[in-house]
């Protein structure tokens, strides 16, 4: 008999620990801001009958004298892949046919109201292992765009993007409030970095970050690495993260956050007034010339052997 699959941290926790030592695991592991929210009946209904995860939290700001509670909830939704690995090529990709007809890996940007608002493309393509995606994909040529929506300023930030902080960066500095990460990432070449990379990102660029990955495993019929999902969260800019879905079930996380929190996390901590990116800007300008020598003081009473 197989083991059965881990489903998550947090199942993990809730099963072993007493209440009162929960609480406080909570608060040392997800931060002091995430409370969780009750769901409608109904709603929790759907979710049994459909089988598919359903969890809220609600991460909050202070009230201000200028400004009124800027309330948005967000709605993370975690799912296997829609199409079989065996399904028809045409169906699940489509080349650019006015530009060379290559690939892009794109999102699609799709107002409250059904209209496209734009799109936004992976700038970092990985060539790791099975991850080779460089044999297909092309460098996004789209920067890092950000959407002016009902419900704030948002960017998409396509899954190999986490592993670069500039990337997360200069979403940071086109205004981005909430950055989302959608990703296809695997369980044991990732599982130390997913955990910490979004959140690291809300904190170092003052915005919410929203970690979505696919669950389940794959099967090729070709070879390749079949991958087991990761665990959808939310991270705010004071440090807080929600607590993360299943690894293995499909889910939706909603999670109602004050957009307020945003400025105020810059006012605290400063990061934006301190980032000196007029010092890196020179240095990177340096860096990427083909006769950059790196600064290094060397130490003169160093052994040379």
């Amino acid at each position: 008999m197989t083991n059965p699959e881990f489903e998550s941290l947090e199942s993990a926790l809730k099963g072993h620990l007493p209440v009162d030592i929960l609480e406080k695991v909570h608060t040392l592991v997800y931060g002091p801001n995430s409370s969780e929210i009750q769901m409608p009946e109904n709603a929790l209904k759907i979710a049994k009958e459909k089988n598919f995860e359903l969890h809220g939290y609600r991460i909050s700001a202070q009230q201000e004298q200028l400004r009124s509670p800027r309330i948005v909830r967000i709605g993370a939704i975690q799912n296997a892949i829609i199409l079989p690995t065996t399904a028809p090529v045409k169906e699940q990709v489509k080349r650019d046919d006015t530009h060379g007809e290559v690939f892009w890996n794109t999102a699609v940007i799709i107002s409250n109201r059904g209209n496209v608002i734009g799109i936004t493309r992976k700038n970092h393509i990985p060539r790791v292992g099975d991850f080779n995606e460089s044999t297909y994909y092309a460098e996004g040529n789209t920067g890092h765009r950000v959407f002016e929506t009902d419900f704030g300023k948002i960017a998409v930030n396509i899954c190999y993007g986490r592993h670069h902080p500039q990337n997360w960066m200069m979403y940071g500095v086109n205004g981005a409030e909430i950055v989302f990460n959608p990703s296809a990432t695997v369980g044991a070449l990732s599982e130390p970095m997913w955990p910490i990379e979004a959140r690291n990102a809300a904190i170092a660029n003052s915005y919410f970050a929203v970690a979505i990955n696919r669950v389940g495993t794959e099967t090729f019929p070709n070879e390749f690495t079949s991958g087991d999902g990761r665990s959808s969260y939310v991270a705010s800019p004071d440090g807080s993260r929600t607590p993360g879905l299943s690894r293995i079930r499909d889910g939706l996380l909603v999670v109602e956050c004050d957009l307020n929190l945003c400025r105020q996390v810059k006012d605290k901590w400063g990061f934006r007034m301190t980032q000196r990116l007029d010092l890196y800007a020179d240095s990177l300008t340096k860096a990427i010339k083909p006769d950059y020598q790196p600064d290094i003081i060397k130490d003169q009473t160093k052994s040379k052997n």
